[in-house]
């Protein structure tokens, strides 16, 4: 079969951190002040480069055990992403983290939606798209996933049309959520361990479960879907990081 054509933005990368606890409550807090707020230098840059649209930034404090932090970027290439893990890793709050778990993927879109004869790059709704800033949302959820590629289930061997009644089906129950949930998918196959990456954000964390489960017993999902690890976190800003550090210093 023929491999859809995609439009492909900004370059992701989720990192994932856990604090090594004990170090971080060994320092004596006006040191540990002076690293939060070393972080908030960085931070503040990070945030300008997405208020130029040179790149995107959030933090967020993620629940559970799998990780303590989550910081995503997106940026124009591989190569500024890298920049901006030395530009982290060169911080002292860094050295006070171990890495939990980091995505590499590209923001993706269906290639049908650039219309005849438009030019992607002037066409202002679709560059917001390939190259969003991440949103003012309380909430995000992240999680890898695949398509089924084994017999008789294997979306890759479905023809066109098919594979377009399924996505279409599944489109009509994300937009059942459209203002509760956002959503930015990337695709990582070649880049990754999965093949697409999915960032939701909303503002009441149970639309998460609400959206995922009804999307569940769409056939496109329960014939093709296989899901990876779920990370859940709650979007700081640097004073609300700055609390959660120092109540975790004690």
């Amino acid at each position: 079969m023929p491999a859809p054509h995609t439009l492909d933005g900004w370059y992701v990368l989720h990192d994932f951190r856990t604090i090594r606890r004990e170090a971080w409550k060994e320092t004596d807090p006006h040191t540990a002040a002076a690293v939060l707020r070393d972080f908030g230098a960085f931070v503040q840059g990070e945030l300008e480069a997405q208020r130029a649209r040179l790149g995107s930034f959030g933090q967020f404090v993620i629940a559970g055990t799998k990780a303590d932090l989550l910081f995503l970027y997106m940026r124009p290439t591989i190569g500024e992403l890298n920049d901006v893990k030395a530009r982290f890793e060169a911080t002292r709050l860094a050295d006070f983290t171990e890495r939990a778990y980091s995505y590499v993927s590209v923001v993706e879109l269906g290639g049908y939606l650039a219309k005849p004869g438009v030019d992607v790059e002037q066409d202002e709704a679709l560059q917001l798209r390939l190259k969003p800033p991440v949103p003012e949302m309380r909430y995000v959820c992240f999680y890898p996933m695949n398509k089924r590629r084994t017999h008789p289930d294997n979306w890759y061997m479905l023809d066109e049309d098919e594979r377009r009644k399924h996505l279409m089906a599944h489109g009509r129950i994300g937009r059942q959520f459209a203002g509760k949930v956002k959503q930015v998918i990337s695709g990582s196959v070649g880049l990754d361990d999965w093949e697409w990456g999915v960032t939701l954000y909303a503002d009441d964390p149970i639309h998460f479960k609400k959206l995922i489960y009804e999307m569940r017993f769409d056939e496109s999902s329960a014939r093709f879907a296989e899901f990876g690890p779920f990370y859940v976190g709650e979007q700081v800003d640097a004073e609300g990081l700055t609390k959660w550090m120092m109540t975790l210093h004690g």
